[in-house]
């Protein structure tokens, strides 16, 4: 059965068989050793099944991985891939109404260490006020139930809870300045929502900056992206590209490389956090 979501077990799939590999182990070897069917271990690698913590540790005692860092990432990806405690998965509770890939992307947000995200219309996520999130999931799905809009803005703020954790996500955001002109929600809404982002931009563990309209062209034009990386095995990082109606995860180390330098370029072009800010501070006078 494939019920958890698929990026996790492919890209944790691929890291036990890029281990089995450096172990000199075949598939069927490894199977042998834990007392499995080869296609117990194919399915695994394959992210065609779930796979149990417990199993986890098992084959990476088989492959002699002994990085408590290592072992631990893995064991933690098994749970988010499905075969973990539940508990700590809370959007369990909205299967019926959230997407397969949006499952998927909270997976990633919830175990990522660090998240680099470029957003040309809409203010992050992690980011928005409750106000401001009802106002975008109002205009980006209309005429859906009011019940329905509720669910899905507690699902946003409760994603935020990844930045006040003991160990916070590390963010750092690269927003257009259109993004904090567009009056979503009206003046008061956008008023609000401003601030907010005067009070996260100052945790050391957010950047926040602003590409001014004076840049002119750049890179980021075609279309906001995240990038997610987790400590330790830079193998599993992953590109999230976000479309009306389903998102694109990127795995390929070709496809990483440019999204990580079109960042970096976009970071380069954009305001200091400083000079962010005072943007922000001019933007909610009236300027």
């Amino acid at each position: 059965m494939r019920h958890g979501p698929a990026v996790r077990r492919r890209k944790l799939g691929e890291e036990l068989r890029g281990l089995r590999d450096r172990a000199g182990l075949t598939s069927g070897e490894a199977a042998s050793l834990l007392g499995w069917h080869q296609s117990k271990v194919s399915r695994i690698e394959t992210g065609r099944t779930n796979v149990k913590p417990v199993d986890v540790t098992r084959l990476l005692d088989a492959y002699g991985v002994r990085d408590p860092r290592a072992r631990a990432l893995l064991e933690a990806l098994a749970g988010s891939a499905g075969g973990g405690d539940r508990r700590r998965q809370w959007w369990h509770a909205y299967r019926g109404l959230l997407p397969p890939e949006y499952r998927d992307f909270i997976s990633l947000e919830a175990e990522a260490c660090t998240a680099r995200s470029v957003e040309l219309a809409v203010v992050p996520g992690l980011l928005q006020t409750e106000a401001y999130a009802r106002a975008v999931t109002r205009a980006a799905l209309d005429g859906l139930p009011d019940e329905k809009v509720d669910a899905l803005v507690r699902v946003r703020l409760a994603r935020q809870s990844v930045l006040w954790a003991d160990t916070p996500l590390q963010l750092s955001a690269v927003v257009d300045e259109a993004v904090l002109r567009r009056q979503v929600g009206g003046p008061r809404v956008m008023a609000e929502q401003l601030r907010k982002l005067q009070e996260m931009a100052r945790l050391p563990h957010v950047r926040l900056q602003v590409l001014p309209f004076s840049v002119g062209g750049h890179v980021g034009l075609t279309g906001p992206f995240i990038i997610f990386s987790f400590p330790n095995i830079s193998d599993l990082d992953v590109v999230v590209l976000d479309h009306l109606t389903s998102s694109l995860y990127l795995e390929r180390k070709a496809d990483l490389e440019a999204y990580s330098a079109a960042f970096r370029t976009l970071q380069a072009h954009a305001l200091s956090p400083e000079g962010s800010s005072d943007l922000l501070t001019r933007i909610g006078d009236g300027a």
